[in-house]
């Protein structure tokens, strides 16, 4: 862990007028342990400096942004070879407890400081020469309430466009059990602030976002308290930020979310640092952000693989936004219908409290469940188009339909198909580069011709006209995605308007938004989609829900495949009938399955999340998996599979013949990963399991030390692997 606090000797030098000059170790985004030293030229530069600070630095033969860590009167290095500081950003340096909070993850998550805080500031502040032009800027605009950025409005103007409170959110609109909520997170009157854990679990519809909004506004009464909501998606962010800016009107809202323009998000980054937004709406990348007033957090559906980051620094944003509570002493929410095993284990076992909301807000009834048996004969993938949805599932849209109701059709896979195939020889759509299909897809960001694209590498090609291996020009599909799954609906009905929503169709913010509000709004009869539809969004005219073909997310190599596919089940399933009032008319959710007896079916039919997690939890502790154990990941890819298998061998014989490895500490023998070769490079992974959290970490320290004693950043100097080190895996 790098220091980033001054000694005693620089603070006494550390006045309000810059001195000469001074050194400061800077943080670049490299895989490199130590900073670097600059000189800090206070008449250039016209400011003392400070730790946390954004600065300009040259490096090799480029100039980058980088990170001041520490500051000093003194350097191990020759003055003469010493190169300065080009310039500062107009911003407040990173705050101290938002440094500690980096160190930690970098020390956590085997990672560099540099490689996990730049990543985390915004492009739009990664370009120096636009410094001083957006100092400029900042001085004269500003954030309006509401979390648009423009010229101040007049009074006048902010009450006549004032909207009116959503129905159900403001605190005299919660029902008996929602208020019970709420007291319970605010706590006795008077109370002084102190880090809790608060699990709110509640139904689908049970009002958690309306609890938690009112206990922000309680939150917030300082003028200065700052406020962090995270979501899992991007495309929750829109409906969740009206929401928050038509209940506080007069608060400042900034939203961080990867798919915002550079200039919005630098913007709202921008007024975070500062602490003049109050209320910070992001996913995952949200978590690293500085908020120097922070006073509360909420971690909505808490359980969504989402919050685990899974390139570059592997940091779950949840189990960060846990520390950063503790660490500032504040309250944090984890919000879910259906916790994730280790956080719902955590409130059985009173480490973290529970709030239940057992009621639905609107309605008294949860949707009703109906399992579609599918044949376990013949082939898994159905081919005829006749067979794409079940009889039972066509007549209940058709039913729905007539009712004015609209149908939310699930599939877990985008594209047109799968795999494109020969009947004559056999050949398959593999892709050059990766060991993986490539996916046919009919249209979308691609254009309007069909092609083929490979979902790992990215790779696009022209779909063949005649087949490659022996030019039979009669090619099919195997499987089906959703833009097949649209045509097939748009077909059996072609009265009703279609809306296909997935990582294709909504590939920009804006997008997004557009098609989820065509949802909102009635326009769409029949919805198509990935898991993006399946969670968080508040429908109003949902009357079904269908689950095509729901085993194909269950059967795999991955241990959690049942806890995610229950949980995806339960999040769609409370989409429908959010907003009936009728007892006869409470939605209905419909689940093709071949396999109607295992347990994540039997529990999903009575909404039991309480008996599935129980059920979940006693095999995990039978099997020792976590959360009864702890793991980690060593990651290898080379030219060739047998040089990263290698590699990863002699890591493990290194570590395991050292004096002091610990008791209860597991390290497999290494293993190709289940996709092996991605983008050319060849992948392979050791596993590492303790029994204890601190022999696991004790471990991965020596593995680290050895790791980088063989290597130049992340890249073994003689076998040319590239290694990386993940702390709990969610995939294995």
């Amino acid at each position: 862990m790098i220091s980033t606090d001054l000694s005693t000797e620089e603070q006494q030098s550390h006045t309000n007028t810059a001195p000469p000059h001074c050194y400061v170790q800077v943080v670049l985004d490299k895989p490199l342990i130590q900073g670097f030293d600059y000189i800090w030229d206070g008449a250039a530069l016209g400011d003392v400096p400070e730790p946390g600070q954004l600065v300009e630095v040259p490096f090799g033969r480029i100039n980058t942004v980088g990170i001041v860590i520490k500051v000093s009167n003194h350097s191990d290095y020759e003055h003469s070879k010493i190169r300065k500081v080009n310039q500062r950003a107009p911003l407040p340096p990173l705050d101290g407890k938002t440094l500690h909070m980096l160190n930690f993850a970098s020390q956590y998550y085997f990672s560099t400081l540099g490689e996990i805080a730049l990543p985390s500031i915004p492009a739009y502040w990664k370009k120096p020469k636009k410094w001083q032009a957006l100092d400029q800027k900042s001085r004269d605009t500003d954030i309006e309430p509401g979390g648009k950025k423009g010229k101040k409005k007049a009074a006048s103007q902010l009450e006549q466009s004032e909207p009116a409170p959503l129905l159900g959110i403001q605190k005299d609109q919660l029902n008996p059990e929602q208020v019970s909520a709420l007291k319970h997170l605010i706590g006795e009157p008077g109370a002084a602030q102190k880090y809790r854990t608060i699990v709110l679990q509640g139904k689908t519809g049970s009002g958690k976002t309306a609890v938690y909004l009112n206990w922000i506004k309680e939150v917030l009464q300082g003028d200065d308290a700052q406020a962090l909501i995270l979501v899992p998606e991007i495309n929750l962010t829109p409906q969740l930020e009206k929401r928050v800016a038509e209940f506080f009107p007069e608060k400042r809202i900034a939203v961080m979310h990867s798919g915002l323009s550079e200039k919005r998000r630098g913007t709202a980054w921008q007024e975070t640092i500062k602490g003049r937004a109050h209320i910070i709406l992001g996913t995952r990348l949200a978590a690293l952000a500085a908020i120097p007033n922070l006073k509360a957090i909420v971690v909505d559906e808490e359980h969504d693989a989402s919050y685990k980051q899974q390139e570059g620094t592997r940091y779950s944003a949840r189990d960060l936004c846990v520390w950063r509570a503790h660490q500032l002493s504040i309250p944090i929410v984890l919000a879910s219908a259906t916790p994730s095993l280790e956080t719902w284990l955590a409130a059985e076992d009173g480490r973290y409290e529970r709030i239940r909301l057992d009621a639905r807000a609107l309605s008294t009834t949860m949707p009703k469940v109906k399992l579609v048996h599918l044949p376990k004969t013949g082939a898994p993938n159905r081919q005829a188009e006749a067979d794409l949805i079940s009889p039972e599932i066509r007549d209940a849209i058709t039913r729905n339909m007539l009712q004015k109701k609209q149908s939310l059709v699930l599939i877990n896979r985008r594209g047109y198909a799968p795999i494109l195939s020969c009947s004559s020889c056999g050949w398959l759509s593999g892709c050059s580069k990766c060991s993986s299909y490539m996916v046919i897809h009919k249209s979308s960001i691609f254009g309007k011709n069909a092609v083929l694209n490979c979902h790992h590498c990215g790779l696009i090609k022209e779909v063949p006209p005649f087949c490659p291996e022996c030019g039979n020009a009669e090619l099919g599909t195997i499987g089906q995605g959703t833009q097949k799954m649209e045509d097939y609906i748009q077909a059996h009905w072609p009265a009703a308007k279609v809306l296909r929503i997935d990582a294709d169709s909504s590939k920009k913010s804006l997008h997004a938004e557009r098609l989820f509000e065509q949802i909102h709004d009635g326009t769409a009869d029949i919805i198509v989609g990935t898991q993006m539809i399946a969670k968080g969004h508040d429908y109003q005219n949902i009357g079904l829900v269908a689950v095509i073909d729901a085993d194909s997310r269950l059967f795999s190599q991955d241990y959690r495949a049942a806890e995610r596919l229950f949980a995806q089940l339960v999040q769609v399933a409370g989409r429908a009938g959010r907003a009936s009032q009728d007892q006869q008319d409470v939605g209905e959710i419909c689940i093709e399955t071949r396999y109607p007896d295992l347990p994540v079916f039997r529990h999903v039919l009575e909404h039991d999340v309480d008996g599935f997690l129980r059920h979940i939890a006693t095999e995990r502790k039978d099997a020792l998996l976590p959360p009864y154990s702890y793991q980690a990941l060593i990651h290898a890819e080379a030219k060739n599979i047998s040089t990263a298998i290698q590699f990863l061998t002699d890591i493990k014989k290194t570590v395991r013949s050292g004096s002091d490895f610990p008791d209860g500490v597991r390290m497999y023998d290494p293993v190709p990963k289940t996709i092996v070769r991605v983008s050319s490079m060849e992948r392979a992974q050791l596993v590492i399991e303790s029994d204890s959290r601190k022999n696991l970490q004790h471990v991965l320290t020596q593995l680290d030390q050895v790791l980088r004693g063989l290597s130049q950043g992340r890249i073994s100097v003689g076998s040319r692997v590239r290694w990386l080190i993940e702390r709990d895996p969610l995939l294995i």
